[in-house]
């Protein structure tokens, strides 16, 4: 076939598809009776001011406009909601109404396999319900010991780049969050023997799995195609397709991004797929650790385990076990290292508040702190101790509520609908309204950050951080405390003062309608995050075992032009850290920092 023919093979399939998005853009919804901001862009509207405006702009429609905003995409018109009784039915009551979007689901499926994030309906139930009890709190309990030492191997290999003199050093920390949150998936969710901390190469999967998120942000506008193209196309003529908008003589960026995309897909299948079936036979042969009480075992050897006994009706697939793996390892390395880095920013942003987190620490250890071979405090503390420190709990809390690793998320009604509002937004008369039509097919953008700032909920100073916030509230709504254990000797003052205070996120009843703390951060319904409690123990253990042995502050050097660096946090899906112009060049992923020594004066005794 000559080049000229295979160009107008290309040619003739993007029309195609595009002919096909355009029908498709005709018949969205219009006439939502919201009031919102100018339209923007003729092409892609203002939900791209969502991206390009970042957090302050998120906020501030919403703080404008109300809980329920008119805006305008490449779909149509779009809802940007808030507000927390029409949360409460999006993602709760009526979320069989307000689905992902058909394309989201997809391309999921395409990337990652029949995961949790790729299914929806009675297939997506039956998983949840298998999956659900591998992070319960007793498996928790095991992986602890897990993940602090891989923090502790984190804090060793930041302290071996510090100079002798206890004098700090400038290092870019982002890579080694990024690293620790990998190795923390690797071994504890996975099973995977990855070392990334250690060893100056990544493997395969890792590799695969670091460059998966950053890609997925740049190919999201081809959604729409790729849905056309599988719903059009047979599985043969699908692959053909792909096969030739991924030859490699292709030279825009866009087909680069595609060709990588595509291999980093077919890495992710070959080593699960070679991974599940080394798992099962194991199992088969009875080599597999027996999951007695203190047995440490992988969350997919837990799940594993528990499927082997299901009947065939209710067990998972082959293939539903490989998107598992693929997506457990996605959905927490991104976010993982996004919050971990924000945290780490914020206590240099506020060495007070790193003071007062690096004594409460130590505070605890010293009944039963103990030493390594090298005489470096470790910051191994028992499992109900590390979850219970209240300073530590509040900046955890603070951080994930004000930067949530996920700040949008989008459903469509799959028919048309009222949404209720508990709080009235503003109508295109300007009038007061308290109900919205939706119509079928209408996008909703569930904005995770806007929720978790909305000042009726949490006070006037909703967007500052400020852990202290949550040192009068009780630790959780009630569902989240079950299980967890009274201190021995009985409740302290903190304890009481909290148990007997109002929870943190509810007033007059009412709350977002979110899994953790009243916040939105792991969204709610049978869709929000699955591992939050993992997460949640993985940024408590790191920041404990950081800030006990290394101080951070903010960069002060001067380079050759006279700039200090200074990080700004852009929005592009996830929250990404670069360094501004003139001092960086804005783009690149980073969080320079200086790192020293923890000296005495850095404590609060």
């Amino acid at each position: 076939m000559s080049l000229s023919l295979i160009q107008l093979c290309v040619l003739g399939t993007f029309s195609f598809t595009l002919y096909k998005v355009l029908n498709l853009l005709l018949r969205r919804p219009h006439g939502i009776d919201l009031d919102g901001p100018d339209r923007g862009n003729w092409l892609l509207g203002n939900v791209i001011s969502l991206f390009e405006g970042g957090i302050d702009y998120c906020v501030n429609i919403a703080e404008k406009y109300g809980g329920a905003v008119r805006l305008h995409g490449p779909y149509g018109e779009t809802i940007y909601v808030s507000d927390p009784r029409a949360l409460h039915h999006i993602v709760v009551k009526d979320q069989h109404i307000f689905e992902e979007p058909d394309d989201f689901i997809m391309s999921n499926q395409l990337v990652f396999g029949e995961g949790l994030i790729s299914t929806v309906g009675e297939q997506h139930r039956r998983q949840r319900k298998l999956i659900s009890p591998v992070f319960s709190t007793s498996n928790m309990r095991r992986l602890l010991s897990t993940v602090h030492h891989i923090a502790d191997r984190l804090a060793s290999t930041l302290a071996a780049k510090l100079p002798a003199d206890g004098s700090h050093n400038e290092i870019d920390i982002l890579p080694w969050l990024s690293r620790c949150a990998l190795d923390g998936i690797s071994q504890c969710i996975l099973g995977y023997p990855s070392n990334t901390l250690s060893t100056a190469e990544d493997g395969a999967y890792t590799e695969a799995l670091q460059r998966v998120g950053p890609l997925i942000g740049k190919l999201c506008l081809l959604r729409p195609f790729v849905l056309i193209v599988v719903r059009c196309c047979s599985p043969y003529w699908a692959r053909k397709i792909l096969d030739l908008i991924t030859v490699p003589w292709l030279p825009t960026q866009f087909m680069r991004d595609v060709r990588e995309m595509r291999r980093i897909a077919e890495t992710m299948d070959s080593v699960s797929r070679k991974k599940i079936a080394e798992k099962k036979a194991a199992m088969e042969a009875d080599d597999m650790i027996s999951g007695d009480g203190d047995s440490i075992l992988s969350m997919m050897d837990i799940m594993l385990k528990a499927n082997s006994v299901l009947s065939n009706a209710t067990k998972l697939t082959d293939a539903e076990l490989l998107g598992q793996m693929n997506v457990m390892a996605f959905a927490g390395l991104d976010t993982t290292t996004s919050a971990l880095a924000r945290s780490v920013y914020l206590l240099a942003q506020h060495p007070r508040a790193q003071a007062r987190l690096r004594s409460e620490v130590a505070d605890a250890m010293k009944s039963s702190r103990h030493l390594e071979e090298d005489g470096i405090p470790s910051a191994e503390l028992p499992f109900d101790v590390l979850m219970n420190l209240p300073f530590l709990d509040g900046v955890v809390k603070e951080t994930l509520r004000l930067y949530p690793s996920l700040p949008l998320m989008i459903r469509t009604a799959t028919k048309a609908t009222t949404l209720p509002l508990h709080f009235p937004a503003r109508s295109r008369s300007g009038a007061d309204t308290s109900v919205v039509t939706i119509p079928q097919g209408t996008h909703i953008i569930i904005s995770i950050l806007a929720a978790n700032r909305h000042q009726e909920i949490w006070g006037a100073d909703a967007n500052d951080w400020r852990p202290e916030r949550w040192l009068s509230s009780p630790l959780a709504a009630p569902s989240e405390t079950h299980g967890i254990d009274t201190p021995v000797g009985g409740e302290d003052a903190v304890s009481v003062s909290r148990r007997t205070a109002p929870i943190l996120g509810v007033q007059d009843g009412v709350r977002f309608p979110g899994v953790y703390s009243n916040m939105m951060t792991f969204l709610g319904g049978s869709r929000s995050c699955i591992g939050f409690k993992f997460a949640e123990m993985e940024i408590k253990q790191v920041l404990a075992t950081l800030v006990l042995r290394l101080h951070f502050s903010l960069p002060t050097e001067r380079n050759a032009q006279g700039h200090v660096k200074e990080i700004q946090w852009k929005l592009k899906g996830f929250h990404i850290p670069v360094v501004k112009s003139p001092a960086g060049d804005g783009v690149t992923p980073q969080v320079p920092l200086n790192v020293r020594q923890v000296r005495e004066e850095d404590f609060i005794w």
